[in-house]
């Protein structure tokens, strides 16, 4: 339960991943919406996540809806990692997060700003949960900017490099974004008025 009139901080990483871009952003926007009075969202974009965010279009959404937007500069920079070793933010959520970063993160590389904040979390006892774009092998079916779709080859090895992720320890894996409003409601469901 939040503190009174403090708001509770989220990082919320964005990666090159188009795939299911835009319904991720919106439900971010309905959530940070939904819990502003108790939840501040911040958001940190990978540089290949902030051509992708642009090549959507959404970079203006974002600074619009919510009040913090970094992109990164290197692994280290914005001051992200050393953030989360502190425990300043609740959660880490990486979503929607390209088969590079979980391969990175499953390996235990630090040399991109959310795969270094990815390994810091998992140090300090901070749950991550991470939304892969290639979770299962099979074939992907993605949109487009311009509506189109894209049709993706999911590899084994990718898969299996979300399956590692599944085994780690707080860690958490999700699938869809509409899993990320369970994740909310598990750090900041209010409790039940009584009558």
């Amino acid at each position: 339960m939040a503190v009174s009139g403090a708001r509770r901080k989220i990082a919320w990483g964005i990666t090159g991943s188009g795939d299911r871009i835009v319904e991720t952003v919106e439900r971010m926007i309905e959530l940070q919406k939904q819990y502003e009075d108790m939840v501040d969202v911040r958001v940190f974009v990978s540089k290949a996540g902030e051509q992708v965010i642009k090549y959507y279009k959404l970079f203006n959404t974002l600074e619009k809806h919510f009040d913090k937007v970094w992109v990164e500069i290197n692994s280290n920079s914005p001051f992200l990692a050393g953030q989360l070793q502190v425990r300043r933010y609740e959660f880490l959520l990486l979503a929607p997060t390209t088969s590079n970063t979980v391969t990175k993160i499953a390996l235990g590389l630090a040399d991109s700003l959310l795969s270094n904040a990815a390994i810091m979390s998992q140090k300090a006892f901070v749950p991550t949960y991470i939304m892969p774009c290639d979770y299962a092998p099979g074939i992907l079916t993605t949109i487009l900017p311009d509506g189109s779709e894209m049709r993706l080859r999911i590899r084994k090895e990718d898969a299996e490099n979300v399956d590692k992720l599944r085994r780690t320890e707080d860690v958490y894996v999700l699938e869809t974004p509409d899993e990320i409003a369970g994740v909310f409601e598990r750090y900041f469901a209010r409790p039940l008025e009584r009558v």
